[in-house]
């Protein structure tokens, strides 16, 4: 199987030595890096085509984002695989080698996606691979729990955008991410879109990569909180078979109360407010999104909800005690 390795940077160039080094000391080389800038304003550009002339350079003129940013490196791809890494990252070195090993062993498996641990605290999950609600939203599987509980290689809902590999033939079916998404969530829809046609997601136990964009925890951006909070309602209303779109209401609702008075108390309610409102002013466009996607449905409802989890309140309540609580994790770039 040969890869292409995407990976996307804006102002990052104090994390690129280290992601670079490590994807250069892969054990299994990838047959292509690219890295694209999202028009970084610090010298990540100049930096990485003086220092890793191996790495083909993207140089976008805005920044177009997560998910249409991605979407560029993937263009004209020839590999049988992309496999997307976040520039905050340090792969081990058989983290390529294993994430490929993973997806030959399964023609099945649409994607596979990471054990993601914490840069600085290797003994604790980031993301076991990504989990999705009944109700209506998605979360990071057994996040901020000992890694050692993750050490089981198995089917999961969805892949972490942060450190994953997609079967080349499975992007181009999907369209690859819906650029319209901009950033948060956009890893959730296309899991789910490859659900919704009977693509498998398989979290590869063994291949492993520490993150640090995650570190700076219970700094929550209003930003990522207006797109998360917008991109949530835009999976669970066009990804969602009809069945279980009416089953899920009531708790969604609730969900969805729940989040504005979490928000709230961060003083973010506006971003909160934000993001719903654009779910109203796009009714149109996500109606008739929503109409295309579940035209390509190929799995019976009943078998996505067994997927899927129930106890929201119990997954959530345990992610935010660990996101806020008393001993956030160092942010890597306050120490280089």
């Amino acid at each position: 199987m040969t890869v292409r390795v995407i990976v996307l940077n804006w102002n990052g160039r104090a994390w690129l030595e280290r992601c670079l080094a490590a994807l250069r000391a892969q054990r299994r080389q990838a047959d292509e890096v690219v890295l694209v800038d999202n028009a970084s304003s610090d010298d990540s550009v100049a930096w990485v085509r003086a220092h890793h002339p191996w790495v083909q350079v993207l140089a976008l003129d805005r920044n177009l984002g997560f998910a249409e940013g991605n979407n560029r490196g993937a263009h004209g791809a020839t590999t049988d695989a992309l496999v997307f890494l976040n520039n905050d990252t340090d792969a081990d070195p058989d983290w390529l080698e294993r994430l490929v090993a993973a997806a030959d062993a399964d023609a099945s498996r649409a994607l596979v996606t990471s054990r993601i641990v914490y840069w600085d605290r290797p003994d604790v999950i980031d993301s076991a691979g990504d989990g999705y609600l009944r109700c209506g939203g998605a979360f990071k599987r057994l996040h901020g729990q000992s890694s050692d509980r993750a050490a089981d290689s198995q089917e999961v809902f969805g892949a972490c955008g942060a450190a994953f590999l997609i079967r080349r033939a499975w992007w181009e079916r999907l369209g690859g991410f819906d650029a319209s998404f901009f950033m948060v969530y956009e890893d959730v829809d296309l899991s789910y879109r490859a659900r919704l046609t009977g693509g498998r997601v398989w979290y590869a136990a063994d291949a492993i990569v520490r993150h640090g964009g995650s570190a700076s925890l219970g700094r929550v951006s209003a930003l990522s909180v207006e797109c998360g909070q917008r991109n949530l309602e835009a999976v669970w209303l066009v990804n969602t078979p009809t069945l279980l779109l009416w089953r899920s209401v009531l708790p969604h609702l609730a969900y969805t109360a729940a989040a504005a008075f979490a928000y709230a108390r961060m003083g973010r309610l506006g971003a909160w407010w934000r993001g719903k409102r654009s779910v109203l002013q796009r009714w149109r466009a996500l109606r008739a999104r929503r109409a295309e996607v579940q035209a390509t449905r190929t799995v019976d409802p009943e078998v996505l909800w067994a997927q899927m989890t129930g106890d929201w309140v119990a997954v959530k309540r345990a992610e935010k005690a660990f996101d806020f609580g008393p001993a956030p994790v160092v942010d890597i770039r306050e120490t280089i």
